[in-house]
């Protein structure tokens, strides 16, 4: 079986996608057996798959093809033409962003949320019109459809119209060599005193301003000497969240270091002295899951599928009240045992994800979509169905 992935959607590594799609790509290529993988990367993008040079075929793709409109184009003109010249069995397309309509062979796709549903002024108008209408239509045309939560296999079924025997859940993972608490026990000792923020700068809806504003509070209030770090890359919006922190009275605790190298990550998470997520919206949320694997108290927003993946592991509140994240702020900053407890939960919750289950249950579906199920959906698919997975560890 040669299986081919579109890598185009990883924004040069600095988003949620780019995480899944680097390490969804190592967890398969350590299991691959005799099948083929070929990767379809953009130029500048080539470093970042280095791994696998010596273990699947790599076709460069000219950057002249990076930006966004020009990318639907290459993945409906040119990937096909591509798949045919190299015989491909099955395509895997990691965004509903870039699925095509029509390829020589079997066509996978992973969708990761359905924010344009969900969430108003997450995109532009264009953007907005193209997950709602043209991405339902393009998910219709595939073979099967992979997602990272039940919450988010819902809104496929919900929204889209995709029967549920063709979507199969594949829970996001994690690399716990990499993140992991500073001792065994997930100890406090050592920490500094700052909530962590990790997301990329986006407003409205990664809700940065609301959490400043509830930080201004936290602060008039408390006189406590913790800080805020809000660590991510620039992305639209980015200049009303940086406006924002600049005119805050307490400017001078409110960090913004720009976008935190992977490799630099676990620490930022062992060093914080807790987790805030506001964010209004996701689909999975993999930083809170990091920052529990780290030993880390996370405050979470209560939407989407934050609930479902942290489950009670996680001080969860309502995004859109800036009372709530506050009273969170203080009680984590103020109950040692709240944090203790909150540290304990999330280490344990953070071993339910693994990129290696995740790879296994992918591949599970690549085979099953490359011949005739034997008695209906293969037996080995039920495990991925959709609104029945959970993760192995814990009840949701």
């Amino acid at each position: 079986m040669k299986i081919a992935l579109s890598t185009s959607v990883i924004d040069r590594g600095k988003s949620g996608v780019a995480r899944y799609v680097i390490e969804i790509t190592k967890a398969i290529l350590h299991r691959l057996g005799t099948d083929q993988f070929i990767l379809f990367v953009l130029e500048d993008d080539l470093p970042l798959f280095a791994f696998a040079e010596k273990k699947a075929t790599i076709v460069p793709v000219k950057e002249i093809w990076r930006r966004p409109v020009l990318n639907i184009v290459w993945h409906q003109m040119v990937l096909p033409r591509l798949l045919s010249r190299h015989r491909v069995d099955l395509l895997h397309v990691p965004s509903y962003r870039r699925m095509v309509w029509h390829a020589p062979c079997r066509k996978v796709a992973t969708i990761h949320d359905l924010a344009p549903f969900r969430l108003s002024g997450k995109y532009d108008f264009l953007r907005m019109i193209y997950g709602r209408y043209a991405a339902r239509a393009l998910a219709r045309r595939q073979d099967a459809i992979l997602t990272v939560s039940n919450y988010t296999a819902s809104d496929i079924e919900v929204f889209f119209g995709i029967p549920k025997d063709r979507i199969h859940v594949a829970f996001n993972g994690l690399d716990h060599e990499r993140f992991y608490p500073r001792t065994a026990h997930g100890s406090q000792v050592g920490r500094n005193l700052y909530f962590l923020y990790v997301s990329r700068l986006e407003h409205p809806a990664k809700n940065h301003v609301r959490l400043i504003k509830s930080f201004n509070h936290f602060k008039d209030t408390t006189g406590s000497k913790w800080k805020l770090v809000l660590a991510g890359g620039d992305w639209h919006g980015s200049e009303i969240i940086k406006t924002s922190a600049r005119n805050s009275p307490h400017a001078s605790s409110i960090e913004l270091p720009g976008f935190v190298p992977d490799q630099e990550l676990p620490e930022l998470y062992r060093n914080a002295g807790a987790m805030v997520y506001p964010s209004l919206f996701e689909g999975f949320g993999l930083p809170p899951v990091e920052a529990m694997a780290c030993g880390c108290p996370v405050i979470s927003s209560d939407r989407g599928s934050l609930p479902e993946i942290t489950g009670k592991a996680a001080l969860l509140v309502n995004p859109n009240s800036a009372r709530e994240l506050e009273s969170a702020m203080t009680r984590i900053a103020t109950e040692a045992s709240l944090r203790n407890d909150l540290t304990s939960l999330g280490v344990e919750r953070s071993r339910c994800f693994d990129w290696n289950t995740a790879a296994e249950v992918t591949l599970k579906v690549f085979r099953a979509n490359l011949k005739p199920p034997i008695g209906g959906i293969e037996e080995n698919l039920s495990q991925s169905h959709a609104h029945t997975s959970k993760p192995p560890c814990l009840p949701l």
